[in-house]
């Protein structure tokens, strides 16, 4: 799932060595991962994450950075304590990720029914018949999130960005839609604004990830008391269909007596009339996100820039 931009075109090249590498290695994973034992599974990738924190990569420091926004007190063990921490929730995704397809989803999406705070807000969207637009932050596991919803809303619209290589992009395709989600490509086909429109009209739910924009023409906001730029597309899609904009909060939870679960909540509707109220519909959606992401700092899986009054 992602944020709504104007696409761009298309422009088909050789894929790198690197790219060739991570196709094989996503490949690898899904066909290899689901196959261990879970314990296995799970101290592996605690292991790899772990060994990510002590190298300290890019993508390592830019979380860190993150985290450092969303608690500014936190000393310097604290913030290496929650970025590693945060590291191991990242790839808990991963490892839930290559190991979904092979769980039995009628069983999970009955036991996250009574985990998801606000169901009312989603169900009072649909009975009114002009659909949701859901909007989330890279957090917790919004694939097991969007399985939830197909089983009780039945399936719902988002936007895939195309990956390179072309086989990457077709492998998360035929992930998701294995779990019920309708994809939209970003770039191209239909312009995806158009399927996201329709389905909306349709009274149905559409999904899109909007902590992050992609396309430099984001709406600003003040978050965690910083500048920072979101996409406006679901407030725009709200406004333009007069669909509900349900903000929706993501999380790990992880239980000595229960085992791992995960949290989910969804918020009243951010109210829309039209498209004059989309800058401050975002800013209010922008708000329940730093107001869930400071609750569970470590299940925000942002290990990009999004601030734009940094150096």
């Amino acid at each position: 799932m992602t944020d709504v931009v104007t696409p761009a075109p298309v422009v088909e090249s050789a894929s790198s060595p690197g790219e060739r590498a991570a196709a094989l290695g996503y490949a690898a994973g899904w066909r290899l991962v689901r196959g261990l034992p879970e314990p296995v599974a799970r101290w592996a990738f605690a292991r790899g994450a772990d060994l990510a924190a002590r190298r300290g990569g890019r993508g390592t420091r830019r979380l860190r950075a993150n985290l450092a926004r969303v608690r500014p007190d936190a000393d310097d063990a604290e913030l290496d304590a929650l970025t590693a921490a945060g590291l191991r929730s990242y790839a808990r995704y991963w490892r839930e990720a290559f190991r979904l397809p092979g769980m039995d989803h009628a069983a999970l999406a009955h036991r996250l029914d009574p985990l998801v705070e606000g169901q009312e807000h989603l169900d009072a969207a649909l009975a009114s018949g002009r659909g949701a637009v859901v909007a989330l932050p890279h957090a917790g596991n919004w694939d097991v999130a969007g399985l939830w919803l197909v089983a009780h809303s039945g399936r719902f619209t988002t936007v895939a960005e195309r990956l390179r290589p072309e086989s990457l992009y077709e492998r998360f395709v035929a992930y998701r839609q294995s779990l019920g989600f309708e994809i939209l490509p970003m770039t191209g086909g239909e312009h995806p604004v158009r399927g996201l429109v329709r389905a909306l009209r349709a009274g149905r739910v559409v999904c899109l990830v909007a902590d992050r924009d992609l396309s430099r023409h984001g709406v600003p906001v003040t978050f965690f008391g910083g500048r920072a730029s979101m996409p406006p597309g679901p407030a725009s899609l709200a406004a333009t269909t007069g669909a509900a904009l349900l903000p929706v909060g993501l999380w790990f939870t992880d239980d000595p007596g229960a085992g791992e679960g995960w949290g989910f909540r969804i918020h009243p509707p951010v109210p829309v009339p039209d498209r004059a109220a989309v800058p401050a519909a975002t800013q209010r959606v922008a708000d329940h996100f730093a107001a869930d992401i400071a609750e569970h700092p470590t299940d925000w899986h942002m290990l990009q820039r999004i601030w734009i009054d940094e150096d």
